[in-house]
């Protein structure tokens, strides 16, 4: 390692204000241990061009490396984000589908029982007006279809409930299917957002 500084006239020096030759060689010889441990310091934490160069490029590596790895992260998620949001449609297809095949159901089941309890009121009429002439059994008649009548307003109450619930569990579906696609908005725009940033 070569000073910057004459050791030989440093010596001189001291000789000169009252050391002798023997001490100033001291002095210097401590002195230059000194100033030898410091840059040892010094350079420990320097680096040549040549390692930082390295470092650099193991540096851009790592980050190409990490580039390569968001693509294809990316790309994965994007298309497992595409094959789940199919997987959903198709099962609300589905669900919308049964629901509105049990809603046919229930209405053309209903319906028959409507019909045959009209049925059997006009053939009671009928009968009814045959035997008019008999007063307990007319008004054992009218009795009868006052129940009838209530058993028709209960039997179309029921057909509004169970459409009313098929409709509230189709809704149900529809709006978890939005939550899902609005999380998978989400993501992958988290995604792309965190790509954005490494690539800048």
């Amino acid at each position: 390692r070569r000073l910057f500084f004459d050791t030989h006239a440093l010596v001189c020096l001291l000789e000169q204000n009252g050391f002798t030759t023997q001490q100033s060689e001291v002095i210097v010889s401590a002195l230059v241990k000194i100033m030898n441990t410091n840059l040892d310091m010094i350079y420990k934490d320097m680096v040549t061009k040549v390692q930082q160069e390295i470092a650099l490029q193991q540096v851009m590596s790592h980050i190409g490396g990490v580039k390569k790895d968001m693509i294809i992260l990316e790309k994965s998620e994007f298309s497992a984000l595409r094959s789940e949001n199919e997987k959903i449609k198709l099962e609300l297809q589905q669900i919308k589908k049964q629901v509105m095949d049990e809603i046919t159901k229930v209405r053309a089941d209903n319906k028959l029982n409507l019909n045959l309890e009209k049925s059997r009121v006009k053939e009671l009429v009928s009968f009814g007006n045959f035997f008019s002439r008999n007063t307990s059994t007319l008004s054992n008649f009218q009795i009868w279809h006052a129940q009838q009548d209530r058993a028709l307003t209960q039997t179309d109450r029921k057909i509004d409930t169970e459409v009313a619930d098929l409709k509230t569990m189709l809704e149900s579906h529809k709006l978890d299917n939005i939550k899902y696609l609005a999380g998978s908005v989400f993501t992958c725009l988290t995604v792309a957002l965190g790509f954005y940033r490494l690539w800048i």
